[in-house]
């Protein structure tokens, strides 16, 4: 009876040990696959990354705003005569240093024929920030607004659509006065709002590249 009971306890402890060994083995086993899923998922998102980055058909982010730091509206008498530059120079953007400004003296009763150059003098050499607008004409527009009385500007270019741009201008005085010049070049504005593509700045919407306010004398 002894023999019996002792066997049937061994049998018993078998039986647990069995078991504590298949429980063993089952968590090893749902640790390694769960650390196996981990790394699977990990590895996949660093293979969806990589792909992103070299895929070519990825959107490139175009347009945006310039960094201009010199603007010249270059003036010409239509029937001859010295050309009034009109200039505007930044070079430390919104630090402490004032930008350089010249003003102009017109003549009264004249047309000027005028052209925009901007640059870009943080950069060594100097980028040209015209040449880009004449490649994205389509989302640059120059706006005119002046105080002096007579004086006028229209739009001399177009963009491919047929809307205007202002990088070349033809200026007109009147009788003489005084005043300013303001000058807004509208990044993506819109051009078919209302009054836009006649020099109206108040519905063209979009960012300011840059804006410069000139005093003008005409005499």
């Amino acid at each position: 009876m002894q023999q019996c009971c002792i066997l049937s306890i061994f049998a018993n402890y078998n039986v647990i040990a069995n078991q504590i060994n298949m429980n063993k083995y089952m968590t090893m086993k749902n640790i390694f696959q769960t650390k196996s899923l981990i790394l699977t998922s990990v590895f996949i998102s660093l293979i969806s990354i990589m792909s992103c980055s070299d895929d070519p058909d990825d959107p490139i982010i175009e347009n945006e705003e310039e960094v201009i730091t010199t603007l010249t509206y270059t003036l010409t008498p239509s029937e001859g005569g010295s050309a009034v530059v009109l200039s505007y120079q930044d070079l430390d953007g919104d630090g402490a240093n004032e930008p350089t400004i010249t003003n102009g003296t017109l003549s009264a009763e004249t047309t000027y024929s005028g052209s925009m150059t901007l640059l870009n003098e943080t950069e060594s050499p100097a980028e040209s920030i015209t040449e880009e607008i004449e490649e994205e004409d389509a989302d640059h527009q120059f706006f005119f607004v002046t105080t002096v009385s007579g004086l006028s500007v229209a739009y001399a270019d177009t963009d491919d659509d047929g809307n205007p741009v202002g990088l070349a201008s033809t200026l007109t005085t009147g009788s003489a006065g005084s005043g300013n010049l303001t000058v807004t070049l509208k990044h993506e504005p819109d051009k078919s709002a209302s009054g836009v593509s006649d020099g109206v700045i108040t519905n063209a919407g979009g960012e300011t590249d840059i804006s410069v306010t000139w005093t003008i004398t005409v005499e």
